[in-house]
């Protein structure tokens, strides 16, 4: 049985919901965050919120799993001072739903004064709801931002038992743990926390008041991103990142299928190059004339140019 507190299933296809509960997972929380482009008007606030609390929940439960959700105004989008005001207006509208069991996520981007002001504005309303807090902590001076955000909270007089602080790492883990609050980790292998890293952490640190998270947003792990512009498309054996099921995978970690000379068409489902099909489209008709244009043949016969009236005059110069 598994429960994935930190889950961006909005994002997420049927697909993963159906991966999710044959392994296990029986409920997930959905913490509010941006969608990957900043919002212009509190209606599309009005109607995200919605989604998570009602709509969301509804197509987890058609996979027997569990949906419940966080609402909160993110630090990325706590710039705009109108529309942060307009969200705060909105947000206990939300707060007091069924499947709502948090506040978040919410805390530090960059670091500015209106994110502090979005910031101590929520907590009071946790507060007033008596919700727990779900922490976004910065990606950038990570280290500094946790440190102001356990700061923030105290002067507020917020229990740091009732927070879970999100996406830590080796800078951050020590404090939060010792000022006694969550701390959580988000597992992304190739761009934030990984498994080695994690398991050392734990091994460290010990299991207590540690969480582990997904968040399995709209980005994903490097292993499963498609090559770069400057690879060369469709990848050859051997050369960068080949594919397996139409996947990236690294450079050697497929072995080259033998030439199947029954299958003229093996060459191009393993990624063969295109003049070797066409060799095995040759081979693979051995009464077809060279020089012929029958089909699937790559030698063409050369036509001799049509003799006229300027050829004879080209030719007598």
């Amino acid at each position: 049985m598994l429960i994935d507190p930190h889950a961006h299933m909005i994002a997420r296809t049927t697909d993963d919901y159906e991966a999710m509960a044959a392994s296990g997972v029986v409920a997930v929380i959905e913490p509010a965050f941006w969608l990957g482009q900043a919002r212009t008007n509190v209606g599309s606030f009005v109607d995200y919120f919605s989604t998570i609390t009602g709509f969301e929940r509804f197509r987890a439960a058609q996979f027997g799993i569990r949906h419940y959700c966080a609402i909160g105004l993110n630090p990325k989008e706590a710039n705009n001072r109108e529309l942060a005001d307009a969200v705060l207006d909105v947000l206990p509208r939300y707060l007091g739903k069924e499947g709502v069991v948090a506040l978040g996520e919410i805390g530090y981007d960059e670091q500015t004064e209106l994110e502090d002001r979005a910031l101590r504005a929520q907590i009071e309303l946790a507060k007033a709801f008596d919700l727990p807090i779900m922490i976004h902590t910065p990606h950038r001076d990570k280290k500094r931002g946790t440190r102001r955000t356990m700061d923030t909270l105290e002067a507020c007089g917020f229990d740091p038992a009732r927070c879970v602080i999100d996406h830590n790492n080796e800078e951050t883990v020590q404090e939060v743990l010792d000022r006694g609050y969550w701390c959580a980790f988000t597992i992304y292998p190739s761009t934030k926390m990984g498994n080695d890293r994690l398991a050392a952490i734990v091994e460290r640190y010990g299991p207590e008041r540690i969480i582990v998270d997904s968040a399995c947003d709209w980005a994903c792990p490097i292993r499963w991103r498609w090559p770069s512009r400057r690879a060369s498309w469709p990848p050859r054996p051997g050369r960068g990142r080949d594919t397996a099921g139409g996947l990236p995978q690294r450079a050697g970690g497929l072995r080259p299928e033998r030439r199947n000379e029954r299958d003229p068409l093996a060459g191009a489902r393993s990624g063969g190059s295109t003049h070797a099909v066409r060799r095995q489209l040759g081979a693979a008709r051995p009464n077809a004339a060279r020089g012929s244009r029958q089909p699937g043949s790559h030698r063409m016969r050369r036509e001799e140019p049509k003799k006229g009236k300027r050829h004879d005059e080209q030719t007598k110069r």
